[in-house]
């Protein structure tokens, strides 16, 4: 589909840069999500009052006006590390975070690393929390979001960014591990050290991740290319995703990573400059429709992959059976293939609730609704 790059653009162009009020509830698999509930608003002033309210025992909706801005809050440290990928200006270098140089790049060249601690790691979040950003107010900078051992989360509306980003285990946007019922919505991640969003290796359970923009725009990244590679790693060990009208752009890998026992439904995203591979399938199930690749040199790892894959190839049929409806097409423009062809996992969909689908021409609108800056 050669006309599919600037018909995109053409649509996006006539778009306003703002789309209307932010939903009040999940699609998908953490449609059950109500974050803080009726809890009274509070509007922390300080970083201390947004670690306060965030990760107290109460019930809260924290919405967020103003730039929270945590780098030099907790020191910077400087000590030796590594340089996996060469010492060129383009490329990352590494934090020894648990002697991860010399258990893994023995051979790499030592370097001295300067970071800020802040950023290393995020910030707790309690149960039964909402919080939200005020239009184009709600940033975050220099340090993540922690949400472990939590349940009943929702982030929405808020803009993460300036984690370490020169370094690999500068610092995590958002970690989710040993959790259920998170809803993360129109959420910006930009200059991240790690992982824009991960899933950890303990079961995450029912998770919607919907209309947010991962940005892997830098000036240091382990490919040394300009394009941020650590994107979203989904490693639970009984997870159930939803990931839906999310903006992936200019990563150059882990667009998404999954592995453990992950579920997967991809759908109605925008898969944009990538110039290698968007899903890792190292285990785990993926079900991938209704999403536009644009740009992207290989819609899956071209190394092959270990889990299971249904991209829709020829037709949706085969999920009419567990979905209830058939399975959208998925797009590409200047892009490789995606394929797979498995569909005996999904009967994994049957009872649960799942996320609508339209066909892919309605990605085309993500470039501009995604992510932060919502009225």
């Amino acid at each position: 589909m050669p006309s599919l790059f600037k018909t995109l653009f053409a649509v996006a162009a006539a778009l306003p840069s703002v789309l209307g009020a932010l939903p009040t509830r999940a699609e998908g698999f953490a449609s059950s999500t109500t974050g803080g509930g009726n809890a009274g608003a509070v509007y922390p002033k300080t970083a201390a009052e947004l670690v306060s309210y965030l990760g107290d025992s109460s019930a809260r909706v924290i919405y967020l006006d103003r730039t929270i801005n945590f780098i030099g809050t907790e020191g910077t440290a400087s000590e030796t590390g590594c340089a996996p990928w060469g010492t060129g200006s383009k490329c990352q270098t590494a934090i020894n975070q648990n002697n991860w140089c010399g258990n893994y790049q023995p051979n790499a060249p030592k370097v001295n690393v300067k970071y800020d601690k802040a950023g290393i790691l995020g910030i707790k979040v309690g149960s039964n929390k909402s919080l939200i950003g005020v239009g184009s107010k709600g940033v975050i900078r220099g340090k993540g979001l922690r949400i472990v051992g939590s349940k009943n989360v929702i982030i929405q509306n808020i803009h993460i960014t300036e984690l370490n980003p020169q370094y690999v285990w500068g610092g995590d946007a958002i970690t989710l591990d040993s959790t259920d019922n998170v809803w993360i919505d129109h959420v910006t991640t930009s200059l991240i050290g790690r992982q824009h969003i991960v899933l950890g290796n303990n079961a995450c359970n029912r998770v919607t991740i919907s209309n947010s923009k991962i940005d892997g725009t830098t000036n240091w990244s382990a490919s040394c290319n300009n394009y941020h590679y650590w994107g979203l790693y989904f490693a639970g060990s009984n997870d159930l995703v939803t990931f839906k009208n999310n903006y992936v752009y200019r990563v150059s890998g882990r667009g998404p990573k999954v592995s453990g026992n992950t579920l997967l439904h991809a759908v109605n995203n925008f898969f944009h400059d990538v110039p290698d591979h968007a899903f890792e399938i190292d285990s785990g199930s993926v079900l991938a429709e209704g999403n536009i690749f644009q740009n992207v040199k290989y819609p899956v790892n071209s190394k092959g992959y270990q889990g299971q894959l249904f991209g829709v190839p020829t037709s949706g049929s085969p999920c009419a059976a567990s979905l209830g409806r058939n399975c959208q097409l998925n797009g590409f423009g200047s892009s490789g293939t995606l394929g797979g062809s498995n569909t005996g996992f999904l009967s994994n969909f049957k009872g649960k609730t799942i996320a609508s689908a339209s066909d892919y021409n309605s990605a085309k609108s993500v470039m501009t609704s995604a992510g932060f800056g919502m009225a």
